[in-house]
């Protein structure tokens, strides 16, 4: 075999991961969005930098799941019992270049650190339903 024909074969088996790799994205994408109790939902790291991310209600956790990526394990995991919402705001300036459009910024508590989740409001709503909702801890209280 030729330099030539090696080449086309390695760009070729390139080009096929590439395409594999974006059909496992969308796929994930629509399976995540198809979940019950999934909203769409930015995160601010602790470098004051926002990532993109669904938002996925359980019994007793809220998970946060990375956009970008292959991985089926949520790359935050918040106790329902230890969230604390302190409200909600407007985007600043400078973070209306990185959230989605028409947005909330959440502000939540959670075990002392301040957490940042821009939303939708209905998203919002939802989420501040479902923290209310919960079960509260305190003496004679399921934990």
């Amino acid at each position: 075999m030729n330099q030539l024909g090696f080449a086309f074969i390695v760009l070729a088996g390139v080009f096929l991961l590439v395409v594999v790799s974006l059909c496992l994205f969308g796929v994930r994408r629509i399976v995540l969005r198809r979940t019950w109790g999934t909203v769409d939902a930015s995160i601010c790291t602790a470098n004051n930098r926002w990532a993109m991310g669904v938002c996925r209600y359980q019994e007793s956790d809220l998970e946060w799941v990375r956009l970008l990526s292959l991985s089926p394990l949520p790359a935050k995991t918040m106790k329902r019992n230890k969230i604390v919402l302190l409200g909600r705001r407007e985007p600043t300036e400078n973070e209306l270049t990185r959230v989605p459009p028409s947005v909330v910024i959440v502000m939540l508590n959670y075990e002392g650190n301040e957490v940042l989740l821009a939303m939708k409001f209905a998203a919002y709503a939802g989420l501040s339903s479902w923290l209310e909702a919960g079960p509260q801890p305190g003496p004679g209280r399921w934990h």
